[in-house]
C-alpha cells in the first residue's frame, strides 16, 4: 500500500520520500511500482518524483515534508514505535496519518503528545489507490478540526479521491461491514453447498455489484490480509451479536494453511491455468474445470430493474433465492445493527461501500429498493429525492456538491433516438449520445448533425454510457459488406468527416471517460478541447479489425504529429499496431491527445470541468498541411519491418500499414487525405482478411490476427 500510495502521488507530479526500513528495501518497492499489474504508475518517468530512502534518515527528511503518511504493517506496536522515533521531527505544520485498515485511531495516538493526537488521523485509502476514488478519513478524538479540513481538502482537489468521514471504531465502515459480508458470503455457500461460481454467478453484476461478485473478490483483496482483519475485528468487537461472521471460514482456513492467498499467489478460490480458470471445490479443497450454474435466475430476470430483479430472485426457490435469503437479507439487516456505530450518516455509509466495493446500491439505498419490510427492519424510506433520513428520524437535506454532478443530473432539452440535448447551464448544453458504450453509427451522426443545424454552438460533446465511445459500430459495416455495397460504406465515412468538420467550427469541449476509441476519438479530436479522465483507455485501434482510421483519424493524426518527421513514424506505427493506451496521460505522451487537451485526475469532476472549459473554448484549429522533407517513407518501411521481424505485426498488419503509410507520406494536403481515408477504407472492406477479422469480433469480441 505504502507503494501504490506513492504512485499515485508521483502520478500527480507530488514529491515524495517512500521510506523503508533499508535503503534497498525502498529501492525495490519502487521497481515493484514500475512492475505493478495493473500499472501503478500513468508514465514510467512518474518515478522520478519518488526519492528512496530509510527510517534511520528520518532527520533529513520528516522536518521537510507536509505529510507523514504511514502504511507499515498492521500492527498496533509497529506503528506506535514508529510514531515515538518521529514525533519530535514533525513540522507544527506537517500532518501525519496512518493507512491503518482498521485499528482506532485514537487508540494508536493514546500515549503520544497532544499537539501530534491534535494532527493525527487515520486516511484509508483503497487499493490499488490510484484506481480506487475512496478514502476514509477518520479523526481520533484528539484531532483538531481543521486538520480534517486540511486534509480532507487535499485529498479531494489535488487528490481526485472522494472522501467520507468515518467514525473511530474497529475496521471503520468499509471493513466493518465490507469485510463481514465478504466472510458472510464464504460461510453461506460452505453452509448451502454451493459452488462458488454458484455464488458469484448471483452475488455479481447481478445484484449491483462488480464482476468479482464474492469468491473473485477474495482473491483480489488477498485471503492473507482478510484474515488478519478479521480476527482484529473479532478482537475488537466482542459486543456484536453478528461478529461470529467473522470467523475463519473451512476453505479459507485450507488456502491459508496452502498459503494460496488468491491472486498474489496464483491461486486462492481460483486458479489461472494456461487453459483458463479453474475453480476450488468447497467439498473436497481440489481444482476442476468451472461449471455452470444449477440455476438461471441470473439469467432470467437480468433485463429488470435492480430492485426488482433482487426481489423476484430472493422470492424465488432455488439455490440462488435461498442464497440471498441467507447472505444478502442478513447483510442488509446488519448494516441497519451497524449505522450509528460507525457512520455519521445513512449517505455516508451507502457511498463507502458504492466508492470502496462498487456496488451499484449501498444498502440503505438497496433497502428502498425491495422495501424495509421485505427485508425485515423497520423505519420505512431511507431516501427521497434531495433529502434523506436522520439516525434521529427526521429528514434532513442530502449534501449539495454540484462539482459532482454527472451528466444524468442536468435536465434534457431534447431527446432524439441516439441523442439526448442536456441544459448545463450559463448558455452550455450538452450533446450526450446514449447508444450502448457510446456508439457511434450512421443514425448517431444524422441526430448529432440535426443538433448542430439548428444553430447550437456552446456545448459539451460525451456520453450518457458506461464509456464515451467505443468507436463505430462494425455491424454498419457488415451490413453493407454482406450486400457487397461499398458505397455505402463511403457514404458513412463521408458522413463522418464532414461531422467532424462541422464540430471543429463551434466551441466545443468533449469531456472523454472509460473508452474513447475510433470514431469517437475521431469526433472527440474535432472539438476544440478535449479534457479526458486520467483513466480513459483512449485509441485509434481499426487494424485489429483490418481497417484504417476512416473518419479523419489518419489525418487529424498526421496533422497533430507533423513537427517532425520522427514524430510522423512513430504516428503511423501507432495506428498500426492498433494502439490503445491505459490513460490518458500515456495518450497524451503518445500523440492521441494534443497538447492542449486536458487530463483530469478526479473521476467525479469531468462534466463541471468540461463546461467551464466550455465558456473559455475556441472552436478547433486545424493545422495547416504540411508537406514533410525528407524520406519519410523509407523510415515507416524500416519501422515496419522492424515490427514485423519482432512478431508484433502480421504480412498483413504490414499491407494496411503501407496505406496508412501513404496517407501520411503522398497525400498532397488536407482533401486529398480524406479522400485517400475513404478509398483506402473501402479498399479494405473488400479484402477477405478484414472480412475475417470484422465477423471474429463480432462474434467473440475479441481481435483475431491474420
Amino acid at each position: 500500500m505504502g507503494g501504490g500510495i506513492a504512485a499515485h502521488l508521483a502520478n500527480l507530479g507530488i514529491k515524495v520520500f517512500l521510506a523503508g526500513i533499508s535503503l534497498e528495501e525502498a529501492s525495490l518497492g519502487i521497481e515493484r511500482i514500475k512492475r505493478s499489474s495493473p500499472p501503478a504508475l500513468y508514465d514510467q518517468k512518474s518515478t522520478q518524483f519518488i526519492t528512496p530512502t530509510f527510517i534511520e534518515e528520518a532527520d533529513a527528511f520528516v522536518p521537510v515534508v507536509d505529510w507523514v503518511c504511514e502504511a507499515i504493517l498492521e500492527k498496533f506496536d509497529a506503528k506506535v514505535s514508529l510514531y515515538q522515533r518521529i514525533e519530535h521531527l514533525l513540522a507544527p505544520t506537517t500532518m501525519i496519518s496512518t493507512n491503518t485498515s482498521g485499528l482506532e485511531i485514537t487508540r494508536l495516538s493514546a500515549g503520544m503528545s497532544s499537539e501530534f493526537r491534535s494532527k493525527f488521523m487515520g486516511v484509508h485509502f483503497f487499493n490499488p489507490p490510484r484506481y480506487l476514488k475512496l478514502v476514509e478519513l477518520i479523526p481520533g478524538h484528539d484531532t483538531a478540526t481543521e486538520q480534517i479540513q486540511r486534509m480532507s481538502w487535499l485529498l479531494e482537489n489535488q487528490l481526485g479521491k472522494r472522501v467520507i468521514v468515518a467514525k473511530d471504531t474497529p475496521g471503520f465502515i468499509a471493513n466493518r461491514f465490507g469485510m463481514w459480508s465478504m466472510y458472510n458470503a464464504i460461510h453461506t455457500a460452505e453452509k448451502l453447498g454451493m459452488t462458488i461460481e454458484e455464488v458469484d454467478a448471483i452475488s455479481g453484476p447481478f445484484i449491483g455489484r462488480p464482476k468479482s461478485a464474492s469468491f473473485r473478490l477474495c482473491d483480489v483483496v488477498g485471503i492473507d490480509i482478510m484474515d488478519d482483519i478479521a480476527k482484529n475485528l473479532l478482537d475488537r468487537c466482542p459486543q456484536d451479536p453478528f461478529i461470529g461472521s467473522l470467523e475463519s471460514p473451512i476453505s479459507l482456513q485450507f488456502l491459508i494453511e496452502k498459503g494460496w492467498l488468491g491472486s498474489k499467489t496464483g491461486q486462492g478460490y481460483y486458479r489461472k491455468e494456461a487453459k483458463g480458470l479453474l475453480a476450488l471445490d468447497l467439498t473436497t479443497n481440489a481444482y476442476r474445470d468451472l461449471r455452470e450454474p444449477r440455476f438461471n435466475t441470473h439469467l432470467e430476470l437480468a433485463t429488470l430493474p435492480l430492485g426488482q430483479r433482487v426481489r423476484e430472485a430472493i422470492e424465488k426457490k432455488d439455490e440462488a433465492g435461498t442464497f440471498l435469503r441467507v447472505h444478502l437479507l442478513n447483510a442488509l439487516r446488519y448494516a441497519d445493527y451497524l449505522r450509528s456505530e460507525v457512520s455519521h450518516n445513512f449517505q455516508d455509509f451507502d457511498r463507502v461501500m458504492k466508492w470502496g466495493f462498487g456496488w451499484k446500491f449501498g444498502p440503505f439505498e438497496m433497502i428502498d429498493e425491495i422495501g424495509a419490510d421485505f427485508v425485515g427492519i423497520t423505519g420505512g424510506l431511507f431516501y427521497r429525492p434531495d433529502e434523506m433520513r436522520s439516525f434521529e428520524g427526521p429528514w434532513i437535506a442530502r449534501k449539495y456538491e454540484p462539482e459532482y454532478r454527472t451528466i444524468q443530473d442536468y435536465p434534457i432539452l431534447e431527446s432524439l433516438e441516439t441523442v439526448n440535448l442536456r441544459e448545463l447551464g450559463d448558455g452550455v448544453s450538452a450533446i450526450c449520445i446514449t447508444t450502448k458504450m457510446g456508439v457511434i453509427n450512421p443514425q448517431v451522426i444524422s441526430d448529432v448533425e440535426k443538433l448542430l443545424i439548428m444553430g447550437l454552438n456552446r456545448f459539451v460533446f460525451t456520453s450518457e454510457g458506461k464509456a464515451f465511445s467505443a468507436g463505430y459500430d462494425l455491424n454498419a459495416f457488415q451490413a453493407a459488406i454482406d450486400v457487397g455495397d461499398y458505397a455505402i460504406v463511403d457514404s458513412q465515412l463521408l458522413a463522418l468527416q464532414q461531422l467532424g468538420e462541422m464540430l471543429e467550427n463551434r466551441h466545443a469541449v468533449a469531456a472523454v471517460f472509460d473508452y474513447c476509441l475510433g470514431a469517437g476519438l475521431e469526433l472527440a479530436l474535432s472539438c476544440g478541447k478535449i479534457v479526458a479522465l486520467a483513466e480513459s483507455k483512449i485509441g485509434l485501434p481499426e487494424t485489429r479489425v483490418g481497417l484504417l482510421p476512416g473518419g479523419r483519424g489518419c489525418t487529424l493524426m498526421r496533422l497533430h504529429n507533423q513537427s517532425s518527421a520522427k514524430s510522423l513514424v512513430d504516428a503511423a506505427l501507432l495506428l498500426t499496431q492498433g494502439q490503445i493506451t491505459n490513460s490518458a496521460v500515456e495518450a497524451k505522451n503518445t500523440g492521441f491527445l494534443r497538447s492542449t487537451d486536458q487530463v483530469e485526475f478526479h473521476p467525479d469532476r469531468l462534466i463541471e470541468l468540461a463546461k467551464k472549459s466550455v465558456l473559455n473554448s475556441e472552436p478547433a484549429k486545424r493545422p495547416d498541411y504540411e508537406v514533410m522533407e525528407g524520406p519519410l517513407n523509407g523510415m515507416i518501411d524500416r519501422g515496419l519491418a522492424s515490427l514485423k521481424q519482432s512478431g508484433d505485426l502480421t504480412d498483413y498488419d504490414c499491407s494496411i500499414g503501407d496505406k496508412i503509410k501513404a496517407i501520411f507520406a503522398k497525400s498532397t494536403g488536407y482533401d486529398d487525405s480524406l479522400s485517400r481515408e475513404r478509398t483506402d477504407f473501402v479498399d479494405l472492406c473488400r479484402n477477405n482478411f478484414t472480412q475475417t477479422r470484422i465477423r471474429y469480433m463480432l462474434e467473440t469480441g475479441k481481435p483475431f490476427k491474420n
